[in-house]
C-alpha cells in the first residue's frame, strides 16, 4: 500500500525566512504520526504543505496519490487548524450541520460524529457554553465528517489538562484503529508515546524519524523530554547551531479551531 503522504525535496520560504530546504518525508497509512518539536520549528508549515494551503518554492507533496490541495482531496483530507472557525453562538449540532453542508455529506453523518466524540448530551448546547475539552471535541467532530482518509490536527490538545488530553487521544486511537491516517502536531513531548510513528523537528529539519520505543532506545533515555533534548544536543554538535536548544511548553488555554480547507496559522 502506498504511503498516505510522500514529500520530496521540499523548499518553503515564508516572508524572509527559509523554513524548509530539501525536506523529505513519508507518512504511512492507518497510523498516528506525531510531529513534535518546539514552537517555531516548522510543524504548522509542514501541515499546511500536506493539506495544500502553503505556497512552496519547489519540491513535491503527494497526498493519497494526488498532488496536495487538489479538489479530489476535499472530502478525503480534513485539517483542524489553530485558527478559530467553529461558531460559539451556534449549538454543537448547528455547527456540524453547517460544515456537513459545506462538504456535501448527509445530515446522518452529523449524528454519527457527535456520538463518536461523546457529545450526544451536549448536541443542543451552544459552543460557548461548553468546556474547553468539549469545544475541542466539536472541532474534532467537524474534521471527522465524511470519514476522511487523512486527518491533520495542529496541536489539538494545547491548553488541556491531562484527563482531557487522554480523552482526545483515546478518540484518535479509535480512528487510527479503524484505518484513518492521523498527523498530530504537539510540543508536549509525553504525547510522543501515544503515537505509532514520530517525526521530531528542529529549526525546519527532521532530526529523528522513528517510533516511541525507538526514540527511547536510540537515545538511552527513559522519557520523551530527555530523549528530545539528547537529539537536540546531537543536532547542535553536528550543525553548530545553538538556537532553540530546549523544547518549550505552552501554558496558554487559548486553543483555536478548525477549518476543513482553510489556511492555518
Amino acid at each position: 500500500m502506498a504511503d498516505a503522504v510522500d514529500i520530496r525535496d521540499l523548499h518553503v520560504r515564508r516572508d524572509s525566512t527559509q523554513v524548509f530546504t530539501g525536506l523529505n518525508l513519508t507518512i504511512p497509512r492507518g497510523q498516528i504520526t506525531g510531529l513534535l518539536g518546539p514552537s517555531g520549528c516548522g510543524k504548522t508549515t509542514l501541515m499546511r504543505c500536506i493539506v495544500g494551503v502553503q505556497k512552496i518554492a519547489s519540491g513535491t507533496v503527494t497526498v493519497l496519490g494526488d498532488p496536495a490541495g487538489t479538489r479530489v482531496q476535499r472530502r478525503r483530507v480534513a485539517y483542524d487548524t489553530q485558527s478559530a472557525s467553529v461558531y460559539s453562538d451556534l449549538t454543537v449540532q448547528q455547527n456540524l450541520r453547517y460544515f456537513a453542508g459545506l462538504i456535501s455529506v448527509p445530515r446522518s453523518d452529523v449524528d454519527r460524529v457527535i456520538a463518536q466524540v461523546g457529545l450526544a448530551d451536549q448536541r443542543h448546547q451552544t459552543v460557548d457554553s461548553l468546556s474547553g475539552g468539549q469545544e475541542n471535541r466539536v472541532s474534532l467532530a467537524v474534521a471527522m465528517l465524511g470519514s476522511p482518509d487523512l486527518i491533520v490536527l495542529d496541536e489539538p490538545t494545547v491548553g488541556l489538562d491531562p484527563v482531557l488530553r487522554a480523552e482526545l487521544w483515546t478518540i484518535f486511537r479509535g480512528l487510527a484503529d479503524d484505518g484513518t491516517t492521523l498527523v498530530v502536531s504537539s510540543h508536549v513531548m509525553d504525547e510522543a508515546l501515544r503515537c505509532d510513528r514520530l517525526v521530531l523537528m528542529r529549526m525546519g529539519r527532521i532530526i529523528a524519524d522513528t517510533t516511541p520505543d525507538g526514540l527511547l532506545t536510540d537515545t538511552g533515555t527513559n522519557d520523551p523530554d530527555a530523549a528530545f533534548l539528547a537529539l537536540v544536543e546531537k543536532d547542535v554538535a553536528a550543525t553548530g547551531d545553538e538556537e532553540d536548544r530546549h523544547p518549550r511548553r505552552r501554558t496558554r488555554s487559548g486553543r483555536t479551531r478548525h477549518s476543513r480547507d482553510g489556511a492555518g496559522s
